[in-house]
């Protein structure tokens, strides 16, 4: 078995302990790709090809990882299709202000507030919900200047 190969196999194990841990089975083969590529780019069809699945199958996954910030959509002049890559500041942007799912976890529990009445259980479950998000959002800032912190530039 030549290095490669062993890469491979460990992104395949990486992948199995993410889809443990909750991340949808492809979402987590396709941030494996991402993260044990050698490509500076990658384009749904090489992720495909890389996981022996259809590229169609991949494209919810890349909007997935998208939406949580961990990969990027880059300009490809003169290639037709469209070109990924795995942020550098991935793990900080999940964490961050631009992570749409944190966004949308809060406006989902805006709007059960706006439809549900002071007292009912569901509005206080809600109220307990949109305040975490704010809290996390609020937070969020100092924390993430802390991690650069520590940061020992490369």
């Amino acid at each position: 078995m030549n290095d490669r190969d062993e890469q491979w196999q460990a992104a395949e194990r990486l992948a199995l302990t993410l889809t443990e841990g909750g991340l949808q089975r492809m979402a987590a083969r396709t941030l494996a790709v991402f993260l044990f590529t050698d490509a500076e780019t990658v384009t749904m069809g090489e992720i495909a090809d890389r996981l022996g699945v259809s590229a169609g199958s991949v494209s919810g996954s890349v909007k997935s990882l998208l939406s949580v910030g961990l990969i990027e959509r880059l300009p490809a002049p003169g290639s037709r299709r469209e070109h990924y890559r795995l942020r550098n500041d991935a793990w900080p942007t999940l964490f961050s202000t631009q992570n749409t799912v944190v966004h949308v976890m809060l406006q989902a529990a805006e709007t059960g507030i706006c439809v549900t009445a002071s007292g009912d259980p569901a509005h206080e479950r809600l109220t307990r919900m949109r305040d975490f998000y704010a809290f996390l959002l609020g937070e969020l800032p100092g924390l993430l200047r802390r991690w650069e912190q520590t940061r020992v530039p490369r």
